[in-house]
């Protein structure tokens, strides 16, 4: 779609809401600012939030045909929808009910209106039964729709879901060697009297001995900001794990402040325009050699065998190309009926989803979970 000549608007309203109680028996309701809307485009992403929200149901693509024509993309999301529906088969597991929110993040039109791009926010909430008992899973998602109108009729041309689950962040940072006993300087100059967010450590000491870990607290402030940030940290593009080590923290796990980047577990916000954290508390791969370091006090945790062995407040962490490089984290918050783990995330924002993440673009077949019982005593 050409750039030239388009205008751009910002929304952050919510404009449609789409829910399924089941395959057979689709509905819809929209809230008032959409159902004011104009016809053209705009229909369109209606009718597309509604057959959206239709597919998290049935697991099915053909709803879709007529509206998309970007056949690449259909494809990928059959691949999705296929690994979703077998993995919730083999769990026992039905979606009874959808409910998928939709939002307008960014619009750009042609100055002839005949093409529109649009950044869209999915928020999907599916209620799954098993075995006699229901749960809550929602997951937030963005796309980018290009539309093109052919005698007055919009049809989606192509559909670019935003997989930031596969973004590590600080990029090549990531694949810099992480020794948790690390002490070298780091290229900047730190403040020679560290501050340290009070806020959130009214008790700090460092290395605090027998303290225990509250794995109800990490999982309820999992559940708290699952899907909006705590004003009191940084919130970053690719929070995950920034998301992971606040949950930590919140079940009461001891700091060990270092001063330097790449030692340690700590966080004391950003002071002077830098980011004063440790690559262990935001960056996954970073966390993932911390979690899996040798030591007898503070923060650490065992790699078991089986999602089976993990309680709640427990870490997994992702690698989708199977190289031995981690770029997401995720918390256990939950577990269904059968007794696996239920995880929350951020980046896309997730919270009570299933923990293996076949239902994400992110996932190949490839993928490699590390999977962390945290300490009882830290």
């Amino acid at each position: 779609m050409p750039r030239t000549g388009n205008k751009v608007k910002r929304s952050g309203s919510r404009n449609a809401v789409a829910s399924n109680r089941s395959a057979a028996a689709a509905g819809r309701s929209i809230s008032r600012d959409a159902e004011a809307a104009p016809e053209g485009w705009k229909a369109t992403v209606r009718e597309y939030v509604k057959l959206y929200n239709q597919t998290e149901i049935d697991r099915y693509t053909p709803a879709l045909s007529e509206l998309v024509k970007d056949r690449d993309h259909l494809s990928r999301l059959g691949n999705r929808l296929e690994r979703m529906r077998e993995a919730e088969l083999m769990r026992g597991v039905t979606p009874s009910k959808s409910e998928t929110r939709a939002g307008l993040l960014r619009i750009s039109e042609s100055s002839s209106g005949s093409e529109v791009s649009v950044l869209l926010e999915l928020h999907v909430a599916r209620t799954m039964e098993q075995h006699g008992r229901t749960y809550l899973e929602e997951r937030c998602e963005r796309e980018r729709l290009w539309l093109a109108s052919d005698e007055g009729v919009y049809r989606i041309v192509r559909i670019e879901p935003l997989v930031l689950e596969r973004r590590p962040r600080y990029g090549l940072q990531q694949e810099t060697l992480y020794s948790p006993d690390d002490h070298s300087e780091e290229n900047y100059n730190m403040a020679s009297v560290p501050f340290i967010n009070v806020d959130m450590m009214p008790h700090f000491k460092q290395q605090r001995q027998g303290i225990r870990y509250r794995r109800d607290l990490a999982a309820a402030y999992a559940d708290r900001w699952w899907n909006e940030p705590n004003p009191a940290y940084e919130n970053f593009d690719v929070n995950c794990t920034n998301y992971v080590s606040q949950c930590l923290f919140a079940g009461q796990a001891p700091m060990n402040y270092t001063g330097k980047r790449a030692a340690g577990w700590w966080y004391r916000g950003r002071s002077g325009g830098r980011e004063q954290w440790s690559y262990s508390w935001a960056v996954s791969n970073a966390l993932h050699l911390y979690l899996a370091a040798n030591r007898r006090e503070g923060l650490r945790a065992t790699v078991v065998d089986s999602p089976e062995e993990l309680a709640l407040g427990d870490i997994i962490v992702y690698d989708w190309g199977g190289d031995g490089r981690y770029q997401h984290s995720t918390v256990v918050t939950a577990f269904d009926s059968a007794g696996m783990p239920l995880v929350n995330a951020n980046t896309v924002a997730s919270r009570h989803r299933y923990w293996d993440y076949r239902d994400s673009y992110a996932w190949t077949e490839q993928t490699r979970y590390r999977l962390f019982h945290i300490a009882d005593e830290l």
